[in-house]
């Protein structure tokens, strides 16, 4: 059984001072969520590995969680970077071999959302229904596979286990 956990980027800034798209930073609300979705991860579902795009908000987003989960080995990703679903996917794929079970993907929308609604076939019903309208800052997404390989994840081949997001944290604790 292997694990893949999407979370999208926190809050961030409408613009960066550099005026360029892949240096925008987290907002207060980012830095907050980002620490409450890492404590929640560290008590639910911890990464082996995790992959963070080179963008400064991704990278800012897992420094926020990293001393939640210190147990997780970081690769930062240039290719995260306004990626597309294939491209996550063949990303996915180069875990081959490797002993993860646990793999924690920090990237972006529309390639990220794109990716957990195709790669989805079923699993908790709610979560799907919620995750299909959009895949908010700090959203998690996890899903399980009966793979043994992570070159054996296919689109529509893992189930739902949990869609998770700050606002579903705040308003049905008792739900996750």
């Amino acid at each position: 059984m292997l694990r893949l956990i999407l979370l999208r980027h926190a809050k961030t800034e409408r613009d960066s001072p550099s005026g360029k798209d892949h240096d925008r930073r987290l907002d207060e609300r980012g830095h907050n969520d980002a620490r409450d979705i890492g404590g929640w991860l560290a008590k639910h579902d911890a990464p082996d590995q995790v992959l963070v795009s080179s963008a400064v908000r991704a990278r800012q987003t897992w420094d926020e969680m990293s001393a939640s989960l210190p147990d997780a080995a970081v690769e930062i990703v240039d290719d995260l970077y306004h990626s597309a679903p294939s491209d996550i996917l063949q990303i996915i794929h180069g875990f081959a071999g490797r002993k993860t079970k646990r793999l924690m993907i920090v990237a972006h929308n529309p390639g990220l959302h794109e990716i957990a609604l195709t790669l989805a076939a079923g699993g908790d019903k709610q979560g799907l229904s919620e995750l299909e309208d959009n895949l908010p800052t700090s959203g998690v997404v996890i899903i399980d596979f009966d793979a043994k390989a992570w070159d054996d994840v296919a689109f529509r081949s893992g189930q739902l286990v949990r869609f998770i997001s700050p606002r579903l944290l705040r308003e049905t604790p008792e739900r996750l």
